[in-house]
């Protein structure tokens, strides 16, 4: 039965304990809590009237924009026609400076063709020179296995030798 009727005494301790706590809240808790509901609320009052003053001052400045639109758009048509006259002059000597250009591209890439073609002739002869040179040492690997075929072609070679002085 002690768990759903408390005792007395516990009873009167429990309130005790809440009203003093009720009271420190009453005393310290709730003044700060208020105060600051009022702070808030303050803030809240002036940014309303700040966003109020912003958007007059946005109305004006629309006013004020319209206005130095249109006198954009006057200076815009006086500068584009400004600018089609000089762009007629400019293109003409674009085009005559790319026609330059051009040539002095085109006579580089013939030249460096040229030298291309050279350096890959002789790089050519080069390659040619050492598989000869290749061959002919594997072809007389070949011919000189033994001593007489070394010989045989010792002679040769001396008999060409002086019929050619």
């Amino acid at each position: 039965m002690d768990l759903l009727i408390p005792s007395t005494g516990l009873l009167f301790w429990m309130s005790l304990t809440f009203f003093v706590v009720l009271f420190i809240l009453w005393k310290f808790g709730f003044p700060v809590i208020t105060t600051m509901v009022q702070e808030r609320k303050a803030f809240i009052d002036e940014s309303l009237r700040k966003a109020h003053e912003a958007n007059e001052r946005l109305a004006n400045i629309q006013k004020e924009g319209e206005s130095i639109l249109q006198e954009a758009r006057e200076k815009q048509a006086q500068i584009l026609k400004e600018a089609a006259e000089t762009r007629e002059a400019i293109v003409e000597q674009a085009q005559e400076k790319a026609r330059q250009e051009g040539a002095r591209l085109m006579e580089d890439a013939r030249v460096a063709i040229e030298q291309e073609k050279k350096a890959a002739i002789a790089d050519i002869r080069k390659q040619v020179a050492t598989l000869s040179v290749e061959i002919a040492e594997k072809v007389l690997r070949s011919n000189l296995k033994d001593d007489a075929k070394q010989m045989a072609l010792i002679d040769r070679m001396l008999d060409d030798v002086t019929t050619n002085e």
